[in-house]
């Protein structure tokens, strides 16, 4: 599993023009899963991505999790973080997890979060979105369930 967090000011997105999830201060999260993928992978996402420290403190450090600034999470699926660009011009995605499997997954992630006490909201598994965002800092961290990178 494969996420790209973002540190936002704000964050939305939206679906055949209505907005279906919105948040302020948080994380953007796109979220990827990948074939052979498992619940023990949906698990260390929501691990890493709940207790983050990415925010700043009164000196200036990254140092803060989501849980102490009060924001929220835009968790959006996104099969493309597997897009495979070695060969060709064009991306292949022959590692990314079939529809079904991805979906239980992305879900997991989101329930996992809630759990947590989080405020997560959502994009619309495989619609057509549109996701707008103000990356703070600019802050983006690259997660990696199989720690790949």
């Amino acid at each position: 599993m494969r996420a790209v967090v973002q540190r936002v000011s704000s964050a939305s997105v939206q679906v055949e023009g209505a907005v279906v999830g919105e948040i302020g201060m948080g994380f953007a999260v796109l979220l990827g899963v990948g074939e052979g993928d498992g619940a023990s992978d949906a698990e260390y996402m929501v691990e890493k991505i709940s207790t983050m420290r990415i925010f700043e403190d009164s000196e200036g450090k990254m140092n803060l999790p989501l849980s102490e600034v009060g924001g929220g999470i835009l968790l959006i699926s996104q099969f493309t973080l597997y897009g495979d660009m070695r060969k060709g011009r064009r991306p292949a995605f022959v590692s990314s997890a079939p529809p079904e499997l991805a979906n239980e997954l992305y879900l997991k992630v989101a329930q996992g979060l809630r759990e947590r006490g989080l405020f997560v909201q959502t994009g619309i598994f495989r619609a057509e979105m549109r996701v707008s965002l103000v990356n703070e800092g600019p802050v983006t961290i690259l997660l990696d369930s199989r720690k790949v990178f």
